[in-house]
This record gives C-alpha cells, sequence and structure tokens, in this order.
C-alpha cells in the first residue's frame, strides 16, 4: 500500500514539480519537491519503505527532466543514504536532521546535475552555477524543508500506525 500511496504521490509532486515549481524560481534556482518528499520519507522512524519510494522518485524526476536518464536516480539514492546515515548516525533530533540532510543532498543533486551537463556537452561557468542556481536552491528548500517533514510525518503514521498493546 505504501508503495501504491508514493506511485500516486510521485506522480502529482512530478507534474507540480514540473508545472508550478519551475515558474517560480528564485534568480534560477527553484526547490525541488521530490528531494524533500524522499528525503523527508527517508528520516520517518517506521518507514521501510524509503528505497522504493527514492526509485519511483527518481524515475518521475528523470522522466520530466532534460537531464540523462537515471541521473535524478543515482542522485536521490545517494540521498536517501545521506538520510538514513544521519537518521541512524547522528541525529535525535528529526527536524535538525531533515535540514543537514535536506542542504547535503540538495548540493549532491545540484552537482551531479552540473556533471551531468558537463558530461552532454553543455558548459557552463562554475561561480554562475553556484550563485545563480545551487545556492538558490539550496534557500528554497530549506525553507520548505520543514513543513515537508511535518506532511511525510503525517503520512508515515498514517500509513505505518504505532502497534497499541493491551
Amino acid at each position: 500500500m505504501a508503495n501504491f500511496v508514493g506511485l500516486i504521490l510521485f506522480g502529482i509532486l512530478a507534474i507540480i514539480q514540473s508545472t508550478i515549481v519551475s515558474t517560480m524560481p528564485l534568480l534560477n534556482g527553484t526547490a525541488d519537491l521530490i528531494l524533500l518528499f524522499i528525503v523527508a520519507w527517508a528520516l520517518q522512524d517506521r518507514v521501510d519503505s524509503a528505497w522504493q519510494w527514492c526509485l519511483i522518485g527518481g524515475i518521475f524526476a528523470s522522466l520530466y527532466s532534460a537531464l540523462p536518464f537515471g541521473s535524478f536516480i543515482v542522485a536521490y539514492l545517494i540521498c536517501v543514504s545521506i538520510a538514513r546515515l544521519l537518521k541512524r548516525r547522528i541525529w535525535k533530533a528529526p527536524f535538525l536532521a531533515m535540514l543537514a540532510a535536506t542542504f547535503i543532498s540538495t548540493l549532491v543533486v545540484q552537482f551531479i546535475s552540473l556533471a551531468a551537463r558537463l558530461i552532454t556537452g553543455v558548459a557552463l561557468p562554475l561561480i554562475s552555477v553556484l550563485n545563480l542556481i545551487i545556492l538558490p536552491g539550496v534557500l528554497l528548500n530549506l525553507i520548505l524543508a520543514i513543513p515537508v517533514f511535518s506532511i511525510m510525518h503525517d503520512m508515515a503514521s498514517w500509513l505505518y500506525p504505532e502497534e497499541l498493546e493491551v
């Protein structure tokens, strides 16, 4: 059931990302809703389907992107690994873990996107990319991180209810 919900959720997020969010950039950087939802899902306690949701989200992001197919899948797999590591090893405060994972994951996705563009022959000046795309994208993702985490916490509670002892 959780994977079916993830399929529907990421289909809706891909539509919102490609139609609404991409038309509201800060400088040239935009928020990455799919990344935020994947990271927030990976940080939930009772969730065991983070890797499946990562693949679903990566496929949807690869379908609407002009980057080579699979770049987002690889980037999102790295991001889920980072989020899981932060959840298990370092952070006990989930909101701090979400902010740290969002910051690191946004950088990972942006630099993998930049590398994919360089491989395909699109030469972009690194300083301009950093100032106009990456840093504004990080800021937008950090602004949206906590509300997305709260939404995913409620969704995880709905999909994975706590067992009551009688």
